[in-house]
Formats: structure tokens, C-alpha cells, sequence
């Protein structure tokens, strides 16, 4: 029971810490967006597409390490010890 009461601390805590710097990312997405907005329609293409290019890379590594830690992870389960 103990157990269930420290991780529920916890929990609140981490949603407490998260809830607090919400404004934070608010003030960030009005002023990106001012910005994107007050430029040329070619200009708000490049941005998008840029967006775009910068995702792909994290995007990918993630998928590789997630394929690799699923392969690793059935590889461990049907070795024989």
C-alpha cells in the first residue's frame, strides 16, 4: 500500500510540474505563429517544409531504436539459456 501512495506522489507531482509550464510553451506557439503568419505564402511553405525535413531524423531514430529493442527483446525470448 505504501508503494501505491509514493507512485501516486509522484504522479502528482510530475502533473503539477508539467501543468506549470504550459504557459510557458502558449507564449512560444503565439509568437511562432505570428511570425509564420506575417510572411509571404512562399516563405510559410518553406517553413512547413523545413518543419518537415527537422522531424524526419528523430522521427526515424526513434522508429530504429524501437525496431531494435522489439528484435533484441524476441531474440532474448527464444534463446535457450
Amino acid at each position: 500500500m505504501n508503494f501505491l501512495h509514493g507512485k501516486a506522489r509522484a504522479l502528482t507531482l510530475l502533473a503539477l510540474i508539467c501543468l506549470c509550464t504550459m504557459p510557458g510553451f502558449a507564449q512560444g506557439c503565439a509568437m511562432c505563429n505570428a511570425v509564420a503568419r506575417s510572411t509571404p505564402k512562399e516563405g510559410q511553405r518553406a517553413l512547413n517544409r523545413a518543419i518537415l525535413v527537422m522531424l524526419v531524423p528523430p522521427i526515424g531514430i526513434m522508429v530504429f531504436g524501437v525496431g531494435m529493442a522489439f528484435r533484441y527483446g524476441k531474440r532474448r525470448d527464444q534463446d535457450p539459456d
